[in-house]
């Protein structure tokens, strides 16, 4: 007989394996919002199992777009990723669970506000925070998740994640401008939906993969894509294992709950040079590949690679592993702050900043971060600006049009060229770390021409500064100043999405102020021969990521 909630509240070491057996059910996956409830499964599709994993690395692919899909613990990591990093994540499905930060560090709160409906999970709260994150640079800026398609799915036979939960999650999206597809018509009960299913619609039981009758896959991905192509028969790309220590802070995924191994589903088109989206795939507790002999299931019955192979999808597949403490031991992602992880939620989470190296590293905007930690720092909006000049850098003034455009680099149609500067208060990198690696991420805005192209082989390069180029605001004498670490690294082009720069140079990690202001100059190595420019950063502020040890 379940114990009263003032009992469970007086064992609060109780309340971990509570917690994450509560967890440990993944959520069913959207149905059709015009379907009736399904009660019998649906008959299986033919399609022959999965090809086995080889082994092998994470490796650069043409990513145009990247969402987030997860079940249970999943789906709240899918929507941590989606809220923090929005200028890198384009949508997101979620399944029984609640909005971003809903457990607030607290597991009373987790168990008793975000799955049950004991305690009020505070939405006006949870709203307000992320908007003040956005404001102190702590998640990307909240307006970029205006117009982002969000599904968010609950079974009304799920017991687990209680429905007025997940109706939070959909009235949170609706509040900051996602378009949401929430679908709460089916008696599913707590699992992923999949024609391969071998669950009943109605059941909570392990696999926690069940058929209600109804391709749940080509809903998810329909709304998320805007239309979807018929999913193959059977996959027929490549699943690769990969390593997933080098992503994680100091190498070691074992120490944040991660697994040493990771998944990766690539369709051949994909794997052939073909532009791509990727969706990162995010298990529920107990269905890590590791978890006692669990191995592929989530993998082989989610129905994504078949969609994947006709629908031009990298599936990437991170993985989570139970603790050896009372922390996490059903494998569960990180949603209410276990191990001390405070920052779970935004920038800095270390499962978060884990799986954005792998998002980087699938779409060529970085390598493995080498042992360390990581830290992600936004510009300061009101330093950053841009300079146009002639081609002397003489009758210099400052651009005017950032907040319609975004920072101009390149030759505009006035003839006048133009250079861009961002400003970073390192001073916040933490005192006696050595840094390792830093590098610097822009978001595409509009353009014309292409000015890597004019002249040939033209390279947009950065300038580093220790300290302000003039005063720390943008002015004209920016332009032309002296910088500490000139050409430091080099942003290739890029016509959509973000864009990571190379590593600094050893002279520009030199030159980072670790008591105040850095500042970068975004700059051409050659005046182009006509006009050609992009504008960047307009809606998102440009980030700088610096690792150390």
């Amino acid at each position: 007989m379940r114990s009263s909630p003032a009992a469970r509240l007086l064992r609060p070491a109780a309340l971990i394996p509570l917690l994450v057996v509560a967890l440990a059910f993944p959520t069913s996956a959207p149905a059709a919002a015009a379907q009736a409830p399904v009660q019998a499964s649906a008959p299986v599709p033919v399609s022959a199992p999965a090809r086995a994993p080889v082994p092998g690395e994470l490796r650069p692919y043409d990513v145009s777009d990247v969402y987030s899909a997860g079940i249970s613990s999943g789906g709240y990591m899918a929507t941590q990723l989606h809220v923090a990093y929005s200028g890198t994540f384009d949508g997101s499905a979620a399944f029984a669970s609640g909005p971003n930060f809903c457990a607030q560090n607290d597991l009373n709160k987790a168990l008793l506000a975000c799955m049950d409906t004991l305690q009020d999970l505070q939405l006006d709260k949870l709203e307000q925070t992320t908007r003040d994150w956005s404001a102190q640079g702590l998640v990307d800026p909240v307006s970029q998740l205006a117009g982002d398609p969000v599904y968010v799915f609950s079974g009304s036979g799920d017991t687990t994640v209680k429905r007025p939960v997940a109706d939070a999650l959909s009235d949170y999206y609706g509040r900051l401008g996602a378009r949401v597809r929430y679908d709460n018509s089916t008696a599913a009960g707590h699992a992923w939906i999949s024609p391969l299913g071998p669950n009943s619609c109605t059941v909570t039981a392990n696999p926690w993969i069940n058929n209600c009758g109804f391709d749940a896959e080509r809903d998810l991905l329909g709304h998320l894509l805007g239309s979807v192509t018929a999913p193959a028969a059977a996959p027929g790309g490549t699943l690769t294992q990969f390593d997933q220590n080098p992503y994680a802070p100091g190498g070691q995924a074992r120490t944040i709950s991660m697994d040493e191994k990771g998944f990766v589903y690539v369709p051949d088109t994909c794997a052939d040079g073909a532009a791509c989206t990727l969706v990162v795939a995010l298990h529920g507790c107990k269905q890590g590949y590791s978890y006692q002999g669990f191995g592929s299931q989530f993998i082989d019955k989610a129905y994504l690679n078949e969609y994947a192979d006709t629908n031009n999808l990298i599936v990437l597949y991170p993985q989570a592993v139970p603790t050896t403490t009372l922390d996490n031991p059903n494998g569960c992602w990180n949603w209410w702050g276990y191990q001390g992880d405070s920052a779970y939620a935004r920038h800095g989470g270390k499962q978060i900043e884990t799986v954005m190296a792998m998002v980087r590293a699938l779409g060529g905007d970085g390598t493995p971060p080498p042992a360390g930690n990581r830290m992600t720092l936004p510009s300061t909006d009101a330093q950053d600006g841009y300079i146009k000049a002639a081609a002397d850098g003489s009758v210099a003034s400052v651009g005017t049009l950032e907040t319609t455009y975004g920072l101009a680099l390149g030759r505009g149609s006035d003839g006048k060229y133009n250079r861009s500067v961002l400003s970073f208060d390192t001073s916040r990198i933490p005192p006696g770390k050595q840094l390792t690696r830093a590098y610097v991420t822009l978001t595409h805005s509009s353009g014309s021409g292409s000015p890597w192209t004019s002249p040939t082989g033209n390279r947009l390069l950065v300038d580093v500064h220790h300290g302000c180029l003039s005063a720390c605001t943008v002015e004209p004498a920016d332009w032309s100043a002296t910088t500490t670490a000139p050409g430091s690294a080099e942003v290739t082009a890029f016509t959509a999405g973000t864009r990571s720069s190379t590593n600094l140079s050893t002279a520009g990690l030199a030159a980072v102020n670790r008591s105040g202001v850095t500042q970068l100059r975004l700059r051409f190595a050659a005046n182009q021969t006509s006009n050609a420019y992009v504008f960047v950063n307009k809606d998102t502020r440009a980030t700088l990521t610096v690792e150390y040890e």
